[in-house]
């Protein structure tokens, strides 16, 4: 029960499959509100608070462990065995994809595919690897966090959000950056932005999809494509949708894209 206490667990509906959702950096599990609620009327839903973020247990916050994503990782495992989960599906928004994609890694065979939203397995330029930033943008970036994180919040999250005919969820983000707290945010930020899983990504089997917006300031269009061409066992799916967060500003587009998924394993 710690563990359920630790990361604020809630699991709610039931059926044949558990569908287990995570969200990205600096957020909660209420950014799921939009999809969530119709899924656990026909499947098992998981929702938690990643470790640092949301009303997880923040004293338990160990830089040491989260110095990298395997960390996390290794809590979504303990979560899906404290909550007795099987056939599991997880559904990762940003740094979350990865995050999954270890935890798969992890245990083999634990899960029965993978919903990556908006996800990235290096987000700096590379030679031919498009990323999206500069290694100096991305220095910039973390030091500009570091000095000022609210002001960096306050500029940062709507732009993240994108969604300009719905000014709301960018104050919504901005609401929900602010809110984190501001050393374990920096931190978070740090291993978020630095980390490289691309060496990991040939290792991984399970069925995956990826919805990618059509503009991404965080995710581009390449970063799908060539997650996609890693994988040939999965699906990508583009939403058109101006921003980072399409479950919150274009959910419509992403359950399509998610039942159609499901059917393909059988749900």
């Amino acid at each position: 029960m710690q563990v359920l206490k630790r990361h604020n667990v809630h699991v709610i509906g039931d059926g044949p499959m558990t569908v287990m959702f995570a969200h990205g950096f600096g957020c909660d599990q209420s950014m799921w509100r939009l999809l969530a609620p119709d899924y656990a009327k026909r499947f098992r839903v998981v929702l938690f608070d990643l470790m640092g973020m949301g009303g997880s247990d923040l004293a338990l916050y160990d830089r040491r462990k989260y110095d990298s994503l395997q960390g996390h990782a290794e809590d979504v495992l303990d979560i899906l065995d404290t909550t007795e989960s099987r056939d599991v599906v997880f559904v990762g928004h940003s740094v979350s994809a990865m995050i999954g994609m270890l935890a798969d890694l992890k245990a083999p065979g634990r899960f029965k595919g993978h919903v990556m939203v908006g996800p990235s397995p290096c987000y700096i330029n590379d030679g031919d690897y498009i990323g999206g930033f500069e290694r100096s943008d991305i220095e910039s970036l973390l030091e500009t966090l570091e000095s000022n994180y609210l002001g960096w919040s306050s500029n940062m999250a709507p732009a993240i959000m994108g969604a300009p005919d719905q000014p709301e969820l960018g104050s919504e983000l901005t609401n929900s950056f602010c809110r984190t707290d501001p050393d374990i945010a920096k931190h978070f930020a740090r291993v978020t932005f630095m980390s490289d899983n691309r060496r990991d990504l040939p290792a991984f089997k399970s069925p995956a999809l990826i919805i990618q917006s059509r503009d991404d300031l965080i995710a581009p269009l390449a970063v799908g494509d060539y997650l996609h061409r890693q994988w040939p066992q999965s699906m990508l799916r583009v939403v058109d949708n101006v921003g980072h967060c399409p479950h919150l500003s274009a959910p419509g587009p992403c359950a399509d894209a998610m039942d159609e998924f499901l059917v393909s394993l059988g749900h």
